[in-house]
Parts: C-alpha cells; structure tokens; sequence
C-alpha cells in the first residue's frame, strides 16, 4: 500500500496512476495533505476500480465519514479510536487502526480492525512481527514507517500481511519534480521486492 502524503496537492492524481502503473494498485491519501478530499474524489473519478483508494491520518469518525464520502475504501489511523472502527463496520468499510503494543493491537483486532497497522514498525523492527505471531497468530499485521526495499522482504518473512510504503516509494522528491517514471519504477521494485518474499514470479514491466 502506497502512503501518499505531500505537502502539494497538485499533481497526486498523476503520483497515484504512476503507481499503479507500476504495480502498487492500493493507495492510501493523508489527511496531512491540503484538500485531501478533493483528491480522493479526483482520483476515484479517474482512476475507478484500477485503485483501492482509501484515506489515512484518521484521527476521528467525522473525519472517517467524509473520506468515505468522497470515496475512500478503507480508512487508516496512526492511532487506535474505537469509533473510528465502529462507524467504518457500519458503512462496511476496510479499517486499519494504528497500534504498537501487543495490548493495543488485541484491542484493535477485537474492536472489528480488518488489519492492525503497527506504527512506527522501524522502532521494532521485523523481529517484533515474528514474536507478535506466537501469540497472536490470527491478527492480520502490516507494518507502516520504516519500510524499504532492503525491509519489505524481512516484514513479510515475519509475518506482516501487507506494507504501508510512504516516502520510500511515494519518493518527495520525484513528487515535486513530476518524474512518473522514477515513481513507477519505484514501484515496481516493490512489486518485485513482495514478490520475491512471498515466492510468486511477476514477468514484465507494467
């Protein structure tokens, strides 16, 4: 899942079709980037079912709600709002709450969570997932902060479901720049990267 955050609105459509012609078709849109709205209701209207698109930043339900309005699939906090969880199981939404203590990610799993977000994954490293499935193998774990090309393959070895990418792949630089192809290749490397860690095979280049 690709973490688009930016301080420039402008150009995240293009940012988010270079993705998924790289291979990443699920994107998360920030809530820390100016008129986040607009840009879930942009890129819905372009793009269509060729992304899940959700909201991220959530920090509360009435926030939830618009995202979802505008067109968001899921939504993803950093933190744990147990209403936030409650209003996205009522419009039968995808919701990722953010935790990072074992206590925290059992409380987020029973409140409803579909995935646990464990952030910031960095700080524990890929050896805190590989403990966490001990005990707590049913609870579906992706961890967000700290994951790169050299990291995507050690998470999932260890038992994450999936990968909150941000700036490693929605790289700032090439954003401001405009430089699609430099982010679609980023992309594909972690295509590549998930594929190789899972043993699938992808052939050719989106």
């Amino acid at each position: 899942m690709a973490v688009v955050r930016a301080p420039d609105a402008t150009h995240l459509v293009d940012v988010i079709a270079a993705l998924a012609e790289g291979g990443v078709c699920v994107a998360e849109v920030t809530f820390t980037v100016p008129n986040a709205l607009d840009v879930l209701k942009a890129a819905k209207a372009r793009l269509g079912d060729r992304v899940l698109l959700g909201a991220g930043t959530v920090l509360d339900p009435e926030t939830a709600r618009a995202a979802l309005l505008a067109g968001a699939e899921f939504i993803v906090s950093p933190t744990l709002n147990l209403d936030v969880i409650r209003l996205c199981k009522r419009y039968d939404k995808l919701v990722f709450p953010g935790a990072f203590t074992p206590t925290e990610i059992l409380c987020a799993w029973e409140a409803g969570a579909d995935i646990v977000k464990v952030f910031p994954a960095d700080v524990l490293g890929s050896a805190y997932f590989k403990a966490m499935r001990g005990p707590l193998p049913q609870i579906r774990l992706m961890p967000t902060g700290g994951v790169d090309l050299n990291t995507a393959g050690e998470f999932l070895r260890a038992g994450a479901c999936c990968l909150g990418v941000g700036s490693q792949m929605v790289d700032p630089k090439a954003v401001i720049r405009e430089d699609y192809e430099y982010l679609r290749g980023l992309a594909w490397q972690f295509t590549q990267a998930v594929a190789l860690a899972r043993g699938t095979e992808l052939n050719g280049h989106n």
